[in-house]
């Protein structure tokens, strides 16, 4: 497998699942370090270099759980892999800007990742469709245990795992949920929800993590600290957590659709109105346009066109993917315009009746 391969994937994570209407994948990710030695931002590029090699060729025969797996180092990816991997959740933006003595391993189905040299010596990473939190932390407790049974971890009996940023010392995990929430936003209701996930030890953050808006009415609820609790601990209360916000969202879209029907149908209609006419959209407003196609669909507003439609489009109208699929380099303008194409011939498609095969 290789990174143009992904593009076969077609959603990625952006899939069914439980609660997938409204929770779109859950993530847990393990932060881990080599014991005696130094962490990345501290070495040199040679002692980088030896701790990829050393790493990557463990995990590519060693460690059962991550196979098939592809291996890359940063170097031997163009620019626009690099995006590409980033808009699919599969490694940080932090990750993209390495080079040499960084590298990444990803498992065929996407659903495990581990980026090598980034902040910390491994990143382990589980990402699940819908609300599937225990699924992931049972999958990605297994891969860790594995890679322990083959190299030593910096950890200490009083703090726990050792990492870069202190924030993560202990359990070294950060878990996550992805979640779509226009009815709260429409009902002005998220501010009030962010801020008493604050109050509770939780951020929420947009999109693509840390320090991005949100786009497309989506949003990730994550940890805050890793230290004190346990791994389970931490993903019963993220889980609990997303089911009661998920319970707010269908509470505000009922409200919307009981007392403000026609200003929803209004929404939606002009959505799909912009969709299937425009001939440039930008990647905010695609995916501001898909948020409300997406509701409408979810509130049976929307027929024509299905809720996988619409999240395949979610992935593909990113720039990166956008750029491979056209198989040449695009500015803005271009982008936009490839964009815009692409969303009208994806709704023209998945709204043409389907002929019917004669029965002999």
């Amino acid at each position: 497998m290789n990174v143009n391969e992904l593009l076969d994937h077609g959603r990625g994570w952006l899939a069914t699942g439980e609660q997938n209407q409204i929770v779109i994948s859950s993530r847990i990710r393990l932060a881990r370090n080599l014991k005696d030695k130094v962490f990345p931002g501290w070495g040199g590029e040679e002692e980088c270099v030896g701790i990829w090699e050393s790493i990557c060729s463990t995990l590519l025969h060693q460690v059962e759980v991550l196979q098939p797996a592809l291996a890359v180092g940063m170097e031997e990816l163009t620019d626009l892999d690099k995006i590409i991997l980033v808009e699919r959740h599969l490694m940080s933006r932090e990750q993209a800007e390495k080079g040499r003595g960084s590298g990444l391993l990803i498992r065929e189905d996407e659903s495990m990742s581990v980026m090598v040299n980034e902040e910390d010596h491994l990143r382990l990473q589980v990402l699940k469709r819908g609300l599937d939190l225990e699924g992931a932390w049972r999958l990605i407790d297994q891969l860790d245990t594995e890679i322990e049974s083959q190299m030593e971890f910096a950890f200490s009996p009083t703090l726990g795992y050792l990492t870069s940023c202190p924030t993560n010392v202990g359990t070294g995990m950060r878990a996550s949920v992805m979640m779509h929430l226009p009815g709260l936003v429409l009902m002005n209701q998220i501010n009030p929800i962010i801020k008493g996930l604050g109050k509770i030890g939780l951020t929420v953050r947009g999109l693509w993590g840390e320090g991005t808006e949100s786009a497309g009415n989506m949003f990730q609820i994550s940890n805050q600290m890793t230290l004190g609790d346990d791994e389970p601990s931490i993903v019963t209360n993220i889980d609990q957590v997303a089911r009661e916000v998920v319970e707010h969202e269908l509470n505000a879209r009922g409200v919307l659709m009981e007392k403000k029907k026609i200003m929803v149908e209004d929404q939606v209609g002009r959505a799909y109105g912009i969709l299937a006419n425009a001939h440039l959209l930008s990647s905010k407003e695609a995916l501001d346009l898909l948020s409300s196609l997406r509701l409408g669909i979810d509130l049976g507003i929307v027929k024509k066109v299905g809720r996988s439609e619409v999240d395949e489009l979610l992935m593909l109208v990113q720039a990166g993917h956008l750029q491979k699929l056209e198989g040449r380099s695009l500015n803005p303008k271009g982008r936009d315009k490839c964009r815009a194409k692409r969303i009208r011939d994806a709704l023209t498609s998945a709204s043409r009746p389907r002929k019917r095969v004669k029965r002999s």
